[in-house]
C-alpha cells in the first residue's frame, strides 16, 4: 500500500522549512545549491529573465546578499523569506559551490544604446564594477551578462532607495543620472546586457 503525505504534514514541513532555523543541517554544498535551481538555474545558470545567475559569483558577495536577505535589510519578493531557512554554514556551503561554477551569461544581446552605456559605465562605475562589470573578484556582483530585466528592477530599486548601496555607489549614480537624465539606465542596460 502507498502512504502518502498528509496536507497538515507537509505544511508543517513547509512552515519549519521557514521557521527561521536552518533546515538543511549537514547538507552538502551541492544538495544545497539545487534548492535554488528551480529559480536560479542548475548550478546558478539563470534562464529565467527577472532571476539573477549565480554561478561564478564570488564568495563574499553571496555571502553578505544571503545575509542582508536574511536580516531583512536587503528589498526582496521572496529571498527574505527563503534566506530565513538557512544558516551562514550552509550560506558558506553555497557560496563556495557557486564560486567554483563558470560564470554564466544571459543569451541576450547589447541594445541601441550600448555605446553611450559603456562610455556612462567607464566614467562612473568601472572602478568598482571592473571588465564591463563581469569580474568576480570585485566582490560587487556581476552585472555585465545578468538578465536585463533583472539589471533593471535592481537598479530602479537601488534609485527608490529599497537596496542598500555604499554612499560612493549612490553618489556616482547620482552623478551619472544628473548628466544623462533618463537615458542613462536604458544605456547602461544596453551595454550590460552585451557583455559576455
Amino acid at each position: 500500500m502507498k502512504k502518502t503525505m498528509s496536507l497538515g504534514a507537509a505544511l508543517l514541513v513547509s512552515g519549519l522549512a521557514f521557521s527561521g532555523a536552518s533546515f538543511a543541517g549537514d547538507a552538502s554544498a551541492e544538495m544545497l545549491a539545487y534548492t535554488c535551481a528551480g529559480c536560479h538555474g542548475t548550478g546558478g545558470a539563470s534562464m529565467g529573465p527577472a532571476t539573477p545567475s549565480l554561478a561564478g559569483m564570488s564568495e563574499p558577495y553571496f555571502k553578505d546578499v544571503m545575509i542582508s536577505y536574511k536580516e531583512g535589510s536587503r528589498a526582496s519578493t521572496i529571498m527574505e523569506r527563503i534566506a530565513k531557512g538557512y544558516d551562514e554554514a550552509d550560506f558558506d556551503k553555497m557560496a563556495k559551490f557557486f564560486a567554483a561554477q563558470k560564470r554564466h551569461t544571459a543569451d541576450q544581446k547589447a541594445g541601441p544604446m550600448a555605446d553611450k552605456g559603456s562610455k556612462i559605465h567607464e566614467k562612473y562605475c568601472d572602478k568598482c564594477h571592473t571588465e564591463g562589470g563581469t569580474l568576480a573578484e570585485d566582490d560587487s556582483g556581476f552585472l555585465g551578462g545578468q538578465w536585463r530585466p533583472y539589471l533593471e528592477y535592481s537598479m530602479q530599486d537601488v534609485f527608490n532607495e529599497k537596496r542598500e548601496v555604499g554612499k560612493k555607489m549612490m553618489k556616482k549614480v547620482k552623478q551619472a543620472h544628473k548628466k544623462h537624465g533618463d537615458e542613462m539606465l536604458p544605456a547602461l542596460l544596453d551595454y550590460y546586457a552585451g557583455q559576455k
